[in-house]
């Protein structure tokens, strides 16, 4: 019989990679550094190829390491979901589902989306994640994640994506400032007087795009690091900003003396979608999924 990787080492490659440090790699698997190592050598006399230039205490993977850590991923991907699916005797919507959401959602659907996941379907486990884009449609490549839930357009690469919802921009200023011309033209404003997220939120850039803010002198270079924090800055006058509608129907204003109105492009909005590999064996569940949110998003983003 032919010889073959085994799953654990394939899970010890990808440990390695992912740490970059054999010490640190070994403490995640539980084991040691001397049997990961052993580990690691003995899968590349199986599959008869250098994954790892060494240097002494250092080391880089190779270009075709890489392509077969790539490969690894998938494999023990598909070994992972192949053991859920025997679990729960091949029932969609049972065992655990990792649900990925960015920071600008996550606070305003999460809640309602786990009791009606809880309510329809009582098998199911949904674990949560709540990050960055980057961060969490890297961890769904990387098959730590089943699920995203972003704001789009975004990049997302071989991923399949599907649109939920639009959730529109409101113009949200002060009350004392409905007098200040902000019903005007974008281009009559002051300059630095609209305040945003930091740009790592990518809600940032479908706002400049959504809201036609093409003049950054009109954009303030301070910004602000939560939706939450921002309408306290507008609150006390600092300047206007761009919320989505789901922030606002959450209850993100109440307390201030903040109030909403439609920007001067009628259309500015963002997609509300959700992001899966196409090579899982889940899909039936994810689209389960993505319905279930879909019913969600249409209540939080309306008028």
């Amino acid at each position: 019989m032919k010889r073959v990787p085994s799953i654990k080492q394939l899970q010890y490659l990808l440990a390695l990679h992912e740490h970059q440090h054999f010490g640190r790699a070994a403490e995640a698997c539980y084991i040691g550094q001397s049997t990961l190592s052993a580990a690691i050598a003995n899968l590349e006399e199986t599959m008869n190829a250098q994954l790892l230039e060494r240097d002494h205490k250092t080391f880089i993977f190779t270009p075709l390491g890489e392509d077969v850590v790539r490969q690894a991923r998938y494999i023990v991907e598909q070994c992972e979901e192949l053991t859920e699916f025997a679990k729960c005797q091949g029932k969609p919507m049972a065992g655990p589902l990792r649900l990925g959401c960015i920071p600008t959602i996550a606070p305003f659907v999460l809640s309602e989306v786990m009791a009606l996941s809880r309510e329809r379907f009582p098998e199911l486990q949904l674990l949560l994640r709540e990050d960055t884009t980057e961060n969490s449609l890297q961890s769904l490549i990387e098959g730590r994640l089943d699920l995203v839930l972003l704001a789009l357009p975004y990049d997302t690469g071989t991923l399949h994506t599907e649109v939920l919802a639009q959730d529109p921009f409101k113009l949200v200023l002060h009350k004392d400032w409905l007098d200040r011309g902000f019903q005007q033209d974008i281009s009559q404003w002051p300059d630095e007087s609209i305040f945003l997220l930091e740009r790592e939120h990518c809600m940032t850039g479908h706002a400049v795009k959504a809201c036609e803010l093409d003049d950054n002198r009109k954009v303030n270079p301070f910004f602000a690091t939560s939706l939450h924090t921002l309408s306290q800055m507008v609150n006390n006058k600092l300047g206007v900003t761009f919320m989505p509608q789901m922030a606002i129907n959450s209850g993100l204003l109440r307390g201030t003396e903040l109030v909403a109105q439609k920007p001067g492009s009628g259309q500015a909005y963002r997609d509300i979608g959700v992001a899966w590999r196409p090579t899982s064996s889940k899909l039936r569940s994810y689209r389960q999924m993505a319905q279930l949110i879909s019913e969600v998003l249409q209540q939080k983003c309306g008028d």
